[in-house]
Formats: structure tokens, sequence, C-alpha cells
């Protein structure tokens, strides 16, 4: 039912039906939090080796544990913009903005899981980390997959939010893929008002919301569609038997992308894994949540530095 929800809102956009351009007037005090006023992030670019630049926050003591945040579909870096206030000093942080996302270059090709994954190798090699914790949610929860499988050397630690091995079998979403790739030239506002209201269970900060639309919009529908592409031909079930890294799993009982049963499986075929489940939240967990998130986060970074 969910997914068929989600459906009729992206056709609905496709058409260009007229719709609410911020969250219902009727829920705006029921706001679950509100950015905090003060800023601590820095946003730099890097070009990559392979001519790729992108842009990125970065937060912390230089000499902190590193976390990369990977962002979802059509997101950028915002999508954890939410999350960085929270995170204390000794977690030096890097929210990324992917290739073809956000203020980040948008080249031709090059937007399948493995690209991205490469893109974050490349940029963690060239910040001299030695080994990271890796954030991914959604399209970046599948990048995290493959990192972690490509690049185990340079991982400590998984964290996947709102994601899957596949998606290509997930109800509604082959449909909402034919109505992507339908898309051409700039994405309709309508569209991106639409997609992005479906990740959530409930209403966020209207202004950080209004960012998150802004920033989708920033992406070509060609870029949409490739990286959606992208998503549909993978399958990683049968190869994360092979993660040996700690892995937790986020996920919101109301997330109309990804199912429960999805989620047990990935715990099933990642050994060293544990499921975190959200009350009410739904795709965009860390939107809604995001100090629970934060803590969550924090604490699983945590355990295994102490174990270490």
């Amino acid at each position: 039912m969910k997914s068929r929800i989600v459906l009729c809102l992206v056709i609905l956009a496709c058409s260009h039906i007229n719709s609410f351009a911020q969250l219902e007037d009727t829920k705006q005090d029921q706001l679950v939090f509100k950015l905090p006023a003060y800023i601590e992030y820095k946003l730099h670019k890097i070009k990559l080796p392979n001519g790729v630049q992108l842009q990125y926050a970065e937060q912390g003591d230089a000499g902190g544990i590193p976390v990369i945040f990977l962002h979802g579909i059509t997101d950028s870096w915002h999508s954890f913009e939410s999350v960085l206030p929270y995170l204390p000093s000794n977690i030096h942080a890097f929210a990324l903005s992917q290739r073809g996302h956000g203020d980040s270059d948008r080249p031709l090709s090059g937007y399948r899981p493995k690209d991205f994954a490469d893109d974050v190798a490349a940029f963690i090699r060239m910040q001299h980390l030695k080994s990271v914790f890796i954030v991914g949610h959604s399209m970046g929860g599948v990048i995290a997959q493959k990192f972690v499988l490509d690049y185990p050397q340079l991982v400590n630690g998984v964290v996947i939010i709102g994601s899957d091995a596949s998606f290509k079998d997930n109800p509604g979403i082959p449909e909402f893929y034919q109505e992507v790739v339908k898309l051409e030239g700039a994405i309709n506002k309508e569209f991106m008002h639409e997609f992005q209201k479906s990740t959530l269970a409930k209403p966020i900060d209207p202004v950080y919301y209004d960012t998150l639309v802004a920033e989708g919009l920033k992406v070509p529908a060609r870029v949409f569609k490739a990286a959606f592409q992208g998503l549909m031909e993978v399958d990683y079930l049968d190869e994360l038997k092979k993660i040996d890294k700690p892995v937790l799993i986020f996920w919101g009982d109301k997330d109309s992308f990804c199912f429960r049963t999805d989620q047990e499986m990935l715990v099933k075929k990642i050994r060293n894994s544990q499921l975190m489940i959200y009350q009410g939240t739904g795709h965009a967990l860390h939107w809604e949540e995001p100090q629970k998130f934060t803590d969550d986060l924090v604490s699983f970074i945590n355990k295994k530095i102490i174990v270490d």
C-alpha cells in the first residue's frame, strides 16, 4: 500500500498537477526538530584523480575518528546537515555531495554504485585517511555496501540507513523507475517536492525541507535516470557474506521504499550486523530524528573503537 501511494505521488508530479510547496500548514506546529543556530562545518571542493570535482562539508578534529557520510539519490551533503551539529568534536566528519549531485561535477557517465564507491576510495586516499566509518542513506547505503566489498582495508565499520542490497524487486520500485525514465532536462519542482515528501512519515523543519527540495532540483534528469538505473542493475545479497566489518542497519517502520523483510535479510547475510528500528519514521529517518540517530551512530562508533 505504501509503495502504491508513493507511485501515485510521483505520477501526479510528473503530470504537473499542482501540489503544496511546503508541508501542510496544519502540521507546522508539530515539527520534530529545528536546525541548531550554530554551524561548525566548513565547505570544500576537491578534484579527484579521475577529474571529477566533489563538494563536501567537513567538521571535527583533524585527528579524530574519520566518518564519511553518503547521501541518497538526488540529495547532497545537506542530507546530513541536521546530523552534523550533534556530532562530538572527536568525530572527523566528511559529508560528500557525490558526482552528479549538489554542487559537485556532473560528468556525462559513471553513475553506477561502483563508480560512486571508487570516488569515495579516491577521496579517502587524497585526505590521507587510513580507514573510515562509512554511513550511507538509501542509494548511499548501496554504495556503502559496494565500498566495503571492494575496499575492506579502508573500512572500520558500516552504517546503512533505509537501504537494501537490491531495489529492483521492491514493490512499486520498477513502476517508479519507469516514471523516472520519462523525465527529461531539468527535474520538475512538483516532482521533487512529491519525491522528497514521500520519504517522510512526519513533518520536519520547513526551511530544511525546502533546502532538500532545492538541492534535488540541481540534479539533471539524465543523472537521476543513470543513478537509478545503476541501483536497478545491482544485487549484492549473495556477496554480503564476505563483509567482515561491523554493520549497523537503521530502518524506519514507515519506510515506503524499503521493507522489514529486506532489513532482516541484510542482518541474516551480514554476520556482524545489527538492525535498529525507529518507530513512526520513514525512509529518511535521520531527517526526522537527527539527534536520536546521531546518538545511536556515535554509540556504535565508540563500541567499535573500544573493542579495537
